[in-house]
């Protein structure tokens, strides 16, 4: 099968690699068809964060399950499928209290697996994994595509926004204008918050937010954009949610989170440590920090009913498409701010 390789900063190659197989009675096989190419991914793609040359990535896989194990009873071949972007058994204590990025057996899907940014993967733990798209949804690609990023970031948008404490009649800050930032203003508003300001770098995405139900957008970086944050919200919002992982727009979050309230996290911390973060502000204001890696096995279910009865799309975020050959191409475009997610589909 073909598959994306990671082989060093700013080099991505589409290679033959060997398909993967069944290997315990609970895996699966899933032929993949839709797939993403993730902001996260960025960070090894630059450079930025360490990643071990040579490997498989992606993991945000949808596609059709070719083969299972024996002792798989959820799903059966010929079903379509979604998987969140970590393996989780669905049994151990942190499954079972919703913290499936915390699996005791958990597992990604590099490596081995195959990597999701290719043809075939394969589901260790497909009972605890794996996510069935009922069968009158399973071709519809009107269905599909707003259902992918329930994967990861409109998963983790939902995280950072019931982290953040967001209830109907909130006021709440999303800081990013990102995929995941972007699906967080979505959450927001599906959980009922009032006004929502969008703050981010990029007026295209801005506007996107806006269509997403965001109420007020902030275009500005630094003490400019914080001085209009609290001033749009009389001072600072009970509700912040922070979605790029930067050491600066964390310290954005607690500059416009009002004394008291709560900052959702959801951002891959970079850089966080080298710099600090402002604890000294947070103690004296008594602001809460909740959130981290979202376990978005456990809003699958919930956020899929949504999509399934049209109240909720976040597939707008998908501002390219490309086929396996064009995963290295989909990689420069996000890299260059030219898309701001990339859609795979490895088998066309």
């Amino acid at each position: 099968m073909r598959a994306a390789i990671y082989r060093g900063a700013g080099d991505i190659t589409v290679e033959e690699v060997p398909k993967p197989e069944i290997e315990e009675p609970t895996d699966a096989i899933v032929r993949v068809t839709h797939t993403a190419v993730c902001g996260s991914d960025l960070w090894f793609y630059r450079g930025q964060r360490d990643r071990e040359e040579n490997s498989r990535v992606g993991h945000e896989p949808m596609g059709i399950v070719e083969e299972v194990g024996e002792d798989v009873r959820s799903v059966e071949p010929g079903d379509r499928v979604f998987a969140p972007f970590v393996v989780s058994c669905g049994e151990c204590e942190f499954c079972r209290k919703g913290l499936h990025t915390s699996c005791r057996n958990g597992d990604s899907w590099s490596g081995d697996n195959g990597g999701a940014q290719g043809e075939y993967v394969r589901s260790p733990h497909a009972d605890g994994t794996l996510v069935r798209v009922p069968d009158r949804h399973a071709d519809d690609e009107e269905t599909l595509q707003p259902l992918l990023p329930l994967t990861d970031v409109m998963g983790t948008g939902h995280h950072a926004a019931v982290s953040a404490g967001v209830e109907a009649g909130d006021t709440c800050v999303v800081v990013g204008d990102g995929a995941v930032g972007l699906c967080a203003v979505l959450a927001a508003g599906r959980l009922g918050a009032e006004r929502i300001v969008a703050m981010g770098h990029h007026e295209d995405r801005l506007e996107l937010a806006e269509s997403f139900g965001a109420t007020e957008t902030i275009s500005a970086r630094g003490e400019e954009a914080i001085d209009s944050a609290r001033e749009l919200t009389y001072g600072g919002s009970n509700h912040v949610l922070e979605c790029v992982g930067a050491a600066s727009s964390m310290e954005t979050a607690i500059e416009v989170c009002r004394p008291g309230g709560t900052i959702g996290y959801v951002g891959v911390p970079l850089g966080v440590e080298e710099e600090g973060m402002n604890l000294h502000s947070m103690f004296g204001a008594n602001i809460s920090l909740r959130g981290g890696v979202a376990p978005v096995r456990a809003y699958a279910e919930e956020l899929m009913a949504d999509v399934l009865q049209g109240t909720l799309d976040p597939s707008p975020i998908f501002t390219k498409t490309v086929g396996m050959d064009g995963v290295p191409d989909g990689y420069r475009a996000m890299d260059d701010r030219e898309a701001i997610k990339v859609l795979v589909k490895p088998q066309e």
